[in-house]
């Protein structure tokens, strides 16, 4: 579902006093980030926050659920981005307190992955030895 350019600004000037909040498209919606961490994703118009442990209750409590998709065999697969409630639109302290334990989420689980390792540039396969030419 596409995500219209009007609905990424009203989130970006929602979320402006986090500081320089941006969208990036990506598989016809939309990433939110703070300082290249994605803390939230938009799909059609709905705008949703990263959830862990500490802040999923938050979520559940006001009935909302994760964002979820369509997998090839048919089945849903669910991720750890939950709906946002529409009532924090008209309470932007509270919609920055989410979005600031998104981030924490977002910041906890970065590190809780184990360190990728550096590539180190590319090896080429062994070349095939020429036969010696004849003098």
């Amino acid at each position: 579902m596409a995500v219209s350019s009007e609905y990424k600004a009203f989130v970006i000037e929602q979320l402006e006093r986090l500081g320089a909040v941006h969208t990036r498209n990506m598989f016809g919606g939309a990433g939110v980030y703070l300082d290249n961490l994605m803390f939230g994703l938009i799909a059609g118009e709905t705008l949703y926050f990263k959830a862990d442990e500490r802040n999923r209750a938050d979520y559940e409590d006001e009935g909302m659920g994760p964002f979820t998709v369509q997998l090839a065999h048919g089945g849903t697969g669910s991720f750890s981005y939950y709906e946002v409630p529409e009532r924090l639109y008209d309470e932007p302290d509270e919609l920055v307190d989410w979005a600031r334990k998104a981030l924490d989420a977002t910041l906890a689980a970065k590190a809780a992955r184990p360190a990728r390792k550096k590539k180190t540039g590319k090896k080429k396969p062994p070349g095939k030895k020429s036969a010696p030419a004849d003098v």
